[in-house]
């Protein structure tokens, strides 16, 4: 039972990390204004999800800005367990790459970023990034962000709710609810959505375990009127206190799963077979991957001549590549993408002349991608070569390679 107590420039501006406007008194929120996948984002393709390229004070400019605009923000936090879990669970792999914001919550994810050489080098973690809304200093009368706790073990919520409101800082709770245990319908009732709405929150806290966490997000967001909404499990815990944090240094050198063994010595169980597919994964997709990328890195003439087209076949919209595709053409790529997310004729990818491509152009297709499965769009790459679908297959993202009817 549950028991209750854009535009472009805008975007790009947030990114920056620019602060976000914001007045003495909130109005009444009306609808969240919900766009489709924003291509301006400065994603990279890290074991077959889409991580954006922020610090932690970017990030909480983003959220900022958008529970400011009441834009919707739909922010993961994938780590290493998100990942693994990731790359045989398409629903949960959905849920990361429909989102609006994907941060790098791990060491591990920093360190084969690094080892990749994608310029994601720092660690954006969920509760830090909780923690410095919370530090956000309050001026010429700014309003703290307005918090609901959705989960977490029975009472964590409502300490964490008390916890917060106990000192004045960034976010205020205006709410709390602990929907116990069941299917993520049974965890949907109007009621409960209407009891968050009424609150008027701006950024919603889900606890419900990850899996479960943003499947029930992904189940009643379009209900939802909170513009931010995460699931931040641990965070519940933190901030009431059931819980503390690892010290700084643990965080940053990652051993802070040590520090969580310690805490909730059932995690050892998790953290071990992490641990295990963590080598596997380095062995025969993050190694391969770095030699095959040096081995055929593309000759500037052939990014220079890339070509991008988008045309409509016998009522399929069809995307035409050829070069290579990567970091240095982005710019020509975005808009394209955008053309093709419009409209829902089956999307067919044509690679007949495409001979590479880096992880920030795959990243730039996961989004699309995830807006075809959002929208039930059919999706097909047709004609890649073999080197082709092996530099895919390496970035963990051969689901790309099977067409959706």
């Amino acid at each position: 039972m549950i028991q209750n107590n854009v535009n472009i420039k805008s975007e790009i501006k947030a990114r920056a990390g620019e602060p976000a406007s914001s007045s003495a008194t909130r109005e009444a929120p009306g609808e969240v204004i919900a766009g489709g996948p924003d291509f301006q984002r400065d994603v990279w393709s890290i074991l077959g999800l889409p991580f954006d390229r922020v610090s932690l004070g970017q990030a909480a400019g983003i959220l900022q800005r958008a529970a400011s605009e009441r834009r919707r923000c739909f922010l993961s936090t994938p780590n290493l367990n998100f990942a693994v879990a990731c790359l045989d669970d398409a629903a949960f792999r959905h849920s990361v790459i429909q989102s609006d914001l994907s941060i790098a919550d791990g060491m591990p994810l920093v360190w084969i970023a690094r080892a990749l050489g994608l310029p994601i080098k720092e660690r954006v973690a969920g509760s830090s990034l909780f923690q410095a809304l919370r530090e956000q200093r309050m001026e010429n009368g700014q309003a703290p962000l307005r918090v609901y706790f959705f989960g977490g073990p029975p009472g964590v919520a409502q300490a964490a709710d008390e916890k917060l409101n106990a000192t004045p800082s960034g976010l205020r709770s205006v709410g709390y609810a602990s929907p116990g245990f069941g299917s993520i319908e049974e965890m949907s009732p109007p009621q409960a959505l209407a009891h968050i709405n009424d609150s008027r929150a701006d950024f919603l806290v889900v606890a419900l375990g990850a899996k479960k966490g943003q499947a029930w997000i992904q189940h009643n967001l379009a209900q939802l009127r909170a513009p931010v909404v995460s699931h931040l499990g641990a965070v519940v815990n933190f901030v009431a206190g059931t819980v503390s944090r690892a010290p700084r240094w643990a965080q940053k050198t990652g051993l802070e799963w040590l520090w969580r063994i310690k805490e909730e010595p059932k995690l050892w169980r998790r953290y071990f077979d992490d641990g295990m597919a963590l080598l596997r994964l380095l062995a025969t997709r993050v190694l391969p991957c770095i030699w095959e990328s040096r081995r055929h890195r593309p000759a500037a003439a052939l990014l220079d001549q890339a070509e991008i087209r988008c045309r409509l076949d016998g009522g399929d919209c069809e995307l035409l590549f050829s070069g290579a595709l990567g970091q240095a053409n982005l710019a020509r790529l975005r808009p394209v993408l955008a053309q093709a997310a419009q409209g829902d004729a089956p999307l067919v990818l044509d690679c007949t002349r495409l001979q590479y491509i880096d992880s920030a152009a795959l990243a730039q297709l996961m989004l699309l991608y995830g807006h075809c499965v959002r929208r039930g769009r059919p999706w097909a790459i047709i004609n890649a070569s073999a080197s082709l679908r092996r530099q895919i297959t390496l970035h963990c993202a051969d689901y790309l390679l099977q067409a959706r009817a």
